[in-house]
């Protein structure tokens, strides 16, 4: 839900006494005088409901004469999803984000951005981008991240006076009769992404946190979100009941997480069943809008982004927030906002709005939101895939931070994780390999690409049985036969795939060559049906740049790790960051 854009705002006296009071005066005086020459055209790409906002106060300050060095200072400002500026972003700094594809064509980074969390800003950092450092960051506005719930519905919880935590609202989803739940896919919006951070947090908290239990609800929870997603925010909106019938109410969504805006905006046009925003316990990861200025901007555009986010700092500009349904970054609300009943204030002494720092990012946690991202899109998503798993003697080598049991074990046990993330519908076999495996041969099947739903109980039985020989690990002719293994039985509408795991480099005399290996495979090669090759990488003994040629032949990517106890996060890695099936 998006509000529309509004006018420039206050007049230039009411802005400059604003910015008197908030203390910004010397650096606004000089950046802004009574005549100027020639333009400076700034950039800026924001969230569309906080666009009108900085809109309304970058016109204000350039009405006033904003001028740097005795050049004017023009700014333009555009409502922008922030995932399309995050894949722009991440095109130009070679990033990979989980689920967010491919950037437009005619997508272009702006001089600054306020994306709706800085979370993007991180995802990006973890992602690859590690030249990307932008400026600033503090927040610039708030939107608390609540439940929204169709308010008979929400009646029946105790709304509004009992407060709910995320372990209610987990047991409500995944029961049997429970709530038909929802999400906007959280890879791509972070109002999405902070709901399943919560709710993956209290889903690991049932039993000991890894425990059979705690995956398994884990796994219930994000499934059943997963009926209900969708890519659109007005599209997941649109499935709210519409009408007072029980039956419409029963049948309609029940629960979705969303921002505090959204739902105001959404009452605003005066639905048939208004939404009851429930802000949960322990607080959710808040929308922050944080103020980036890009890597590469010139120096005097970096010197009028400095103004314009004083600017965007000032008691004026709280009230512009307001009247966009947006909070101050402290939490507290300007003049017009008409907060949902049982909002918290920290002028009210509500608690439910965690303090901000001046970096949004500060309190998040990488690793969480990859590893939240990442079992999202393998938990939802569906593929066809041939596993091949190294069982060259190096294997039996003892792994000191998994108590001695070896990288065989250890590759197992994250193979046998990994495969309860499955749904049915996935095709999924089993090869291992070393050297002369099955006489000259390098590789064995174990297990049949088969659906799961038939095929599920012979490859926990197929990985179980799996054991190092005495071989050296024969790793190119096995690459080569197992993507023409799943090249022949290619199926439409999913990624097709190769995930090998190794902890050496090829030491098989008698097979080819990596040059003759990429040859085959550049011959082989189909872009009407690819077949993408991921190769993990388990110790010390492993050359990416060996293996790198390979994986970039087929679309795919090489993951290397020296702990062989991080596999299994690594895999969930390598799955997330697949491309978008073919159709």
């Amino acid at each position: 839900m998006r509000s529309s854009l509004r006018g420039a705002g206050a007049a230039a006296a009411a802005t400059a006494l604003v910015l008197v009071v908030a203390g910004s005066w010397f650096g606004y005086q000089q950046l802004a005088g009574p005549s100027c020459s020639g333009k400076i055209q700034l950039t800026l790409a924001a969230a569309p409901e906080i666009a009108p906002a900085i809109k309304g106060a970058a016109d204000q300050w350039v009405a006033d004469g904003a001028a740097v060095g005795g050049t004017c200072i023009a700014v333009n400002v555009t409502g922008s999803e922030s995932v399309d500026v995050a894949a722009a972003v991440a095109s130009k700094h070679g990033a990979t984000l989980a689920g967010v594809g491919q950037a437009s064509g005619t997508a272009v980074t702006p001089d600054i951005w306020v994306p709706d969390s800085s979370s993007w800003l991180l995802r990006l950092k973890s992602g690859g981008a590690t030249a990307f450092a932008p400026a600033n960051g503090a927040s610039v506005a708030r939107s608390p991240v609540v439940i929204a719930v169709p308010e008979p519905v929400a009646t029946r919880f105790g709304w509004p006076n009992k407060k709910l935590s995320w372990t209610d609202l987990l047991k409500q989803v995944t029961s049997d009769r429970g709530l038909h739940a929802g999400i906007v896919e959280p890879t791509q919006d972070a109002a999405g992404l902070s709901g399943l951070l919560s709710l993956t947090t209290a889903a690991s908290s049932t039993g000991n946190s890894g425990s059979p239990d705690a995956q398994e609800a884990m796994i219930g929870a994000l499934r059943a979100l997963a009926t209900n997603r969708s890519s659109l925010r007005q599209d997941l909106l649109a499935r709210f009941p519409r009408s007072k019938d029980p039956t419409a109410i029963a049948n309609g969504l029940g629960a979705a997480a969303l921002s505090e805006e959204d739902v105001i905006a959404y009452n605003s046009t005066e639905p048939p069943i208004p939404l009851a925003a429930l802000y949960l316990e322990p607080s959710p990861m808040p929308l922050d809008y944080p103020f980036a200025v890009l890597p590469g901007i010139e120096p005097a555009k970096a010197s009028a982004a400095k103004v314009l986010f004083e600017v965007l700092t000032t008691p004026g500009f709280k009230n512009r927030l307001a009247a966009q349904s947006l909070r101050a970054p402290d939490g507290n609300w300007g003049q017009g906002f008409k907060a949902p009943q049982g909002a918290p204030s920290p002028a009210n002494g509500g608690t439910a709005v965690p303090p901000t720092g001046q970096g949004g990012a500060a309190d998040l946690d990488p690793i969480q939101i990859q590893k939240a991202t990442s079992t999202w899109a393998v938990a939802t998503q569906s593929g066809r895939m041939l596993s091949v798993i190294d069982v060259s003697g190096s294997m039996k080598s003892p792994v000191a931070t998994a108590n001695g049991a070896s990288r065989e074990q250890v590759t197992v046990a994250a193979a046998s994780q990994g495969l309860s993330l499955f749904d049915d519908s996935w095709s999924i076999g089993l090869w291992t390999f070393s050297t002369n495996l099955q006489g000259s041969q390098d590789y064995r099947e174990i297990v049949p690409i088969k659906p799961l739903s038939s095929n599920r109980r012979a490859l926990q039985q197929g990985l179980a049985s799996v054991t190092p020989s005495r071989g050296n690990t024969g790793l190119y002719d096995t690459l080569l036969a197992a993507y023409k293994e799943v090249q022949q039985d290619w199926e439409p509408g999913k990624v097709n795939s190769v995930v090998l795991f190794t902890d050496g480099e090829n030491d098989d005399d008698n097979g080819i060559s990596q040059k003759k290996l990429i040859e085959q495979l550049k011959k082989l090669r189909d872009p009407e049906q690819p077949v993408q090759v991921i190769i993990i990488g388990i110790g010390k003994d492993v050359s990416k740049a060996e293996l790198d040629p390979i994986t970039e032949v087929t679309g795919g990517r090489t993951f290397v790790t020296i702990d062989p106890t991080k596999i299994g996060e690594i895999f969930l890695q390598a799955i997330a960051l697949r491309p978008p099936a073919p159709r």
